[in-house]
């Protein structure tokens, strides 16, 4: 079936885990006078006494989850943006880690632009309806917001759009939601740009695109690469490209 828009689906309707390091597992304070106290309440020191604390930590704080790919091809692994997108993300990890992903193959690659991959349907290779399914209707995910989102009667998500903070491009590696145009109609189906596919930004006026990035590839970014560049028939992949299976953590 053709999809509607560039990246659809056709259906109605930094590389790390996250951490919280905190050197010595607290704020230890190592205090030596001289002539400034400094207020550690806030990251600008601020002089407030003639006894002084020097204070040394080390804190990271790193918001993203690593999702691992394995495929019949080889295994790729991708960062995911929970801070900025923790609807999309939190779904993505519901299906990924329920097994959702398991066994389903790329059903559309195109060189220069991208790998499609998520449709149930598309666990038999050669299925016409490939690019059409998504998840169950109205069940319910754990966005990394802390709140629980039940999906539409198509399978669809809230969308992440309008927002500065979710002004990601549609750059090569990234990882984006396929849907048909309308609201709330992503679901489980996303692609991988292995090109920088700026029309496809939601704050791109040029076309009516509209998808949203969750991730980008930090790990044999080359796998996804020669994932599009196979044989295909209507670009379907000839020699079908299994994903075994989609893990994060």
């Amino acid at each position: 079936m053709t999809p509607v828009s560039p990246l659809t689906t056709t259906r109605k309707g930094r590389p790390t885990s996250t951490i919280v390091t905190v050197t010595l597992a607290s704020f230890i304070l190592l205090a030596v006078c001289y002539n400034t106290l400094w207020d550690v309440s806030s990251t600008n020191a601020t002089s407030i006494s003639t006894q002084p604390i020097l204070v040394s930590t080390t804190i990271t704080t790193i918001m993203s989850k690593i999702a691992t790919f394995e495929t019949s091809m080889g295994t790729f692994k991708a960062e995911l943006y929970g801070e900025q997108m923790p609807i999309t993300v939190g779904n993505f990890i519901d299906l990924a880690n329920s097994g959702f992903y398991d066994g389903i193959h790329f059903h559309r690659v195109i060189p220069n632009f991208m790998d499609q991959f998520g449709c149930p349907y598309a666990k038999d290779p050669n299925s016409g309806r490939a690019g059409t399914g998504g998840p169950d209707p109205n069940t319910q995910f754990q966005g990394l917001d802390g709140k629980t989102y039940t999906r539409t009667r198509d399978g669809g998500i809230p969308d992440e759009v309008g927002k500065p903070h979710q002004k990601i491009s549609n750059a090569a590696g990234t990882l984006s939601m396929a849907n048909t145009g309308r609201p709330q109609s992503g679901g489980s189906q996303f692609f991988i740009n292995v090109n920088d596919n700026t029309f496809l930004n939601w704050y791109d006026t040029s076309t009516p695109s509209a998808h949203p990035v969750f991730g980008k590839i930090v790990e044999n970014y080359d796998l996804v690469v020669q994932i599009s560049q196979v044989r295909t028939r209507s670009d379907n992949p000839i020699q079908p490209i299994k994903m075994i299976s989609v893990r994060v953590a």
